[in-house]
């Protein structure tokens, strides 16, 4: 509680402060040539690259610049965000993870140089996914250079060798993903004996629009991706019938015991070990998962490991439709502030920056590493080099910080990675068809593009609302009455007038 009341009041302070440097911007000088930029990105792994490593030399070879990455937990990525556009340190690109408040007040303020004009001259920042772009836009204004992420991840991957044994086939629809679970729990699907086991494993993971478990099965169900349009308004999913239907259908398989008892605390940092471990059968989440489910076979036995992991991708729902759950397909943008970058020729020459960092060159450093020392180029795609050297392993690492600088706004530019065996080569490249095919029925999220006023104030504290409404339904601490109840009161506690406000912009931004 404390933490959020520091970042929500840096958010304050930020604007405020960006609010007065803005204001020195925007003059057509010209610039002195750049010979150094400065970033501020996240990194995830425990320790932050060598600023004198392999990677960064290589990064500042093909750039010609001189680099400097302020590297930032990412725990803490967003409250070291806001206490630094707050004060006089600021960098001249920023990795920023999403729409938060802090962010939308700042760019709307000024803080932020709008690119929406500007990307098109740039031949790798000109996006060939216009949807995408406009998914990360602030009402039509494209504040940064979106991150590309793939759209379509939404699988449901389960226990092959279950299936097996009970003669089943992949579950294709809702009402198959109910009898399979069914049988996983009732069936004895490990033939131990025991009535040990159940259908679905879904960890603590309750908020709204975050691409859990129950946003999918609810969009499969044909609620919507988040926003819906019914009667030619936009309103929130879980205003449509079929949100009900949907939560029906996943506390049916709770009061049955077809899911884990403590799908509302269990550690999601542990989703994967009562799939290996026999005990839970089905995972409802992204696709990558697969691999990585495949890999924790092979590590426990590496000469049986193929087929215990099946999956498909989206289900059809009760209407027989397929309507297929995509992410708004980006993580974040790459953003220029106007305090540090004061004038239209100095934003020219970071933006050529941004567009070398996302040509093929600099791509393929940032996400494959360096060919020779940590891969080689096979079948046009990258293979890790075995055995690895204590060089190759440190170029591994750094890379998975350095991705977070990549954009990919015109699909991925460098090399897929090659699978270490031919059974996880056809897996991956099945589950790349998969996916594809999916995107053919994505129900994107209509209101993506639309930031409201109310909703950066306060939308965290009504999402609750209906969140922990929905979390106490399936658990069966209220009744379907009380789960409608929460939807009314996120109405009359500001969510009309977020409808109100996103109406408007949907309006006026046909």
């Amino acid at each position: 509680m404390i933490r959020r009341k520091l970042t929500l009041a840096a958010a304050v302070v930020t604007v405020s402060a960006l609010s007065l440097t803005a204001c020195s911007g925007g003059g057509n000088e010209p610039a002195a040539d750049l010979t150094s930029v400065s970033i501020m990105a996240p990194f995830l792994e425990a320790q932050p690259p060598s600023a004198d490593g392999a990677v960064q030399k290589k990064l500042e070879e093909l750039t010609g610049k001189d680099i400097n990455i302020n590297w930032t937990p990412n725990s803490s990525y967003e409250d070291k965000t806001n206490i630094t556009l707050a004060g006089s340190d600021i960098p001249q690109i920023m990795v920023i993870q999403g729409k938060t408040p802090g962010f939308v007040k700042n760019a709307e303020a000024g803080a932020f140089w709008d690119l929406t004009d500007k990307l098109d001259k740039y031949p790798n920042l000109k996006t060939t996914f216009p949807d995408i772009q406009e998914n990360a836009s602030i009402n039509g204004k494209v504040y940064g250079v979106y991150r590309g992420r793939a759209p379509m991840r939404a699988a449901v991957m389960f226990r092959q060798d279950w299936l097996d044994k009970l003669g089943l086939q992949p579950p294709k629809t809702t009402e198959d993903l109910y009898k399979v679970a069914k049988a996983f729990t009732e069936q004895d699907p490990d033939g131990n004996g025991q009535n040990d086991t159940w259908g679905i494993t879904i960890p603590k993971w309750g908020a709204l629009g975050t691409n859990s478990p129950y946003d999918l099965i609810e969009e499969w169900y044909g609620a919507g991706n988040r926003w819906t349009e019914k009667d030619g308004k936009l309103i929130p999913s879980f205003e449509t019938d079929e949100f009900l239907e949907a939560n029906r259908f996943v506390k049916k398989m709770v009061d049955e015991k077809l899911i884990n008892p403590d799908f509302a605390t269990f550690d999601g940092t542990k989703w994967n070990e009562p799939f290996f471990n026999g005990k839970g059968g089905i995972i409802v989440d992204v696709d990558s998962r697969v691999s990585v489910l495949v890999n924790l076979f092979k590590q426990a036995d590496p000469n049986n490991f193929q087929n215990k992991v099946g999956f498909v991708g989206n289900l059809e729902g009760p209407d027989g439709e397929l309507h297929a759950h995509p992410t708004d397909g980006y993580s974040g943008f790459l953003a220029v502030p106007k305090s540090s970058v004061r004038t239209e020729a100095e934003l020219d020459k970071v933006l050529e920056v941004l567009n070398t960092l996302n040509g093929k060159e600099v791509a393929t450093l940032l996400n494959n590493g360096i060919e020779g020392v940590n891969f080689t180029v096979a079948d046009g795609k990258a293979a890790t080099i075995k055995p690895e050297t204590s060089e190759g392993k440190a170029v591994s690492t750094d890379i998975k910080s350095y991705a977070q600088l990549g954009m990919n706004v015109a699909g991925n530019n460098f090399y897929p990675v090659k699978q270490a065996s031919d059974y996880e080569q056809q897996v991956f490249d099945k589950r790349t068809e998969v996916m594809a095919e999916d995107l053919k029925s994505a129900v994107y999220n209509p209101a993506a593009p639309y930031v409201s006023a109310t909703y950066v104030a306060k939308g965290a504290q009504l999402d609750n609302i209906v969140a922990d409404a929905r979390i106490k339904y399936l658990a069966g601490q209220i009744d379907e009455q009380g789960l409608k109840d929460a939807i009314k009161l996120w109405d009359t506690s500001g969510g009309n007038k977020v409808k109100e406000e996103i109406n408007k912009l949907w309006q006026d931004n046909k």
